[in-house]
């Protein structure tokens, strides 16, 4: 009986092993049919998935610019005025002596468009507004983040877009406005001491220009910048400016940053045009600071002893030179110079 059994055994594994002989062709086809469906199905479903994702953002989106307009919509018509403008440390000013001014004045008379005021028209102009997710939205030319509004005050955050990508800078820009209804009858004040700089700015801009005297890499711009003023008819003088803009969004373009002079001077002892630096130290002494002027290596020393030379020489004694202040306190600065001179 125990051999019977293990021949049974072995007959039908035999059998079995030579079943799967026949149909091994037909089972890979099999197989490959099924894993091709599975892959098929498996993208199919990612591709699904990811579609999914995509409505589902558009949607949020959607949602958050719907809350953030309805927002809007809530202060439509009331009047703010801009009393603080700071960076992420609540300073206004920045290292260099880039100094934040507030300006603003606006009110929205519907939930897509803005009032802003232009000094330099003396009136209101109207501009689009357009939103976008996450309280992010673009008035006129500037993209901002609405942080808070409150009963009597808004704040924006400025951000940095281009080409519909917002740029993380390591620092902000805040913006804080008050309705004039909050100024006017519950602070009893007016804008012009609101957006007065704070005591923590007179004490940056001291300590500044304790350490610009020290070391004068260490000088900064100054936001009444030197001025030059001929003392003989020998020189002449002119600043550049730059025509400011109707509204600039919070970018202001200020020419204290790099301030400009041509001097040409006549009578010279030789015909020379020169670019260069100087620093004027919080007396309205002048020094010569770095070449702008492109030399070849040969001669950057004589030119750069020569610049000394128009520096100490002509212009210590041609000009009389106010040193550049920060809140009234005269300091370091660098002042940029096109010196021409002519020996007729």
């Amino acid at each position: 009986m125990f051999k019977y059994d293990n021949l049974a055994n072995q007959i039908t594994f035999s059998v079995h092993c030579f079943s799967m002989r026949i149909l091994s062709p037909r089972f890979y086809i099999y197989r490959t049919i099924v894993l091709l469906f599975v892959i098929i199905l498996f993208f199919a479903g990612k591709c699904n998935r990811g579609y999914r994702k995509v409505v589902a953002e558009n949607e949020k989106k959607a949602a958050e610019a719907a809350f953030t307009k309805n927002l809007i919509n809530k202060i439509k018509g009331i009047k703010y005025t801009e009393v603080k403008r700071t960076f992420d440390n609540g300073l206004s000013f920045s290292p260099v002596g880039y100094q934040l001014v507030p300006e603003w004045r606006i009110s929205f008379p519907s939930g897509d468009s803005v009032n802003i005021y232009s000094p330099k028209k003396g009136r209101f102009l109207n501009a689009p507004v357009v939103f976008d997710h996450d309280s992010i939205f673009n008035v006129a030319w500037a993209w901002l983040k609405l942080k808070y509004i409150k009963k009597d005050s808004i704040q924006f955050m400025v951000l940095h877009v281009s080409d519909n990508v917002i740029h993380d800078e390591k620092t902000h820009v805040y913006m804080t406005f008050y309705t004039n209804d909050y100024i006017q009858n519950v602070l009893h004040t007016d804008t012009v001491q609101l957006r007065r700089p704070t005591r923590r700015d007179t004490q940056y801009i001291k300590q500044k220009t304790l350490l610009a005297a020290r070391i004068p890499d260490s000088a900064f711009a100054g936001t009444s910048p030197a001025v030059l003023k001929p003392k003989s008819p020998l020189i002449s003088v002119k600043k550049k400016t730059v025509p400011p803009e109707d509204v600039n969004g919070g970018m202001v373009y200020d020419d204290y940053l790099s301030p400009t002079y041509d001097i040409v001077i006549h009578h010279a002892y030789e015909d020379f045009s020169y670019s260069y630096t100087a620093f004027v130290d919080d007396k309205g002494t002048m020094a010569f600071r770095k070449s702008s002027t492109f030399t070849y290596p040969e001669f950057r020393e004589s030119s750069i002893a020569a610049m000394k030379g128009i520096t100490d020489g002509y212009l210590k004694l041609y000009l009389d030179v106010t040193p550049g202040k920060t809140l009234g306190i005269p300091h370091r600065s660098i002042i940029f110079l096109n010196v021409v001179g002519y020996r007729r």
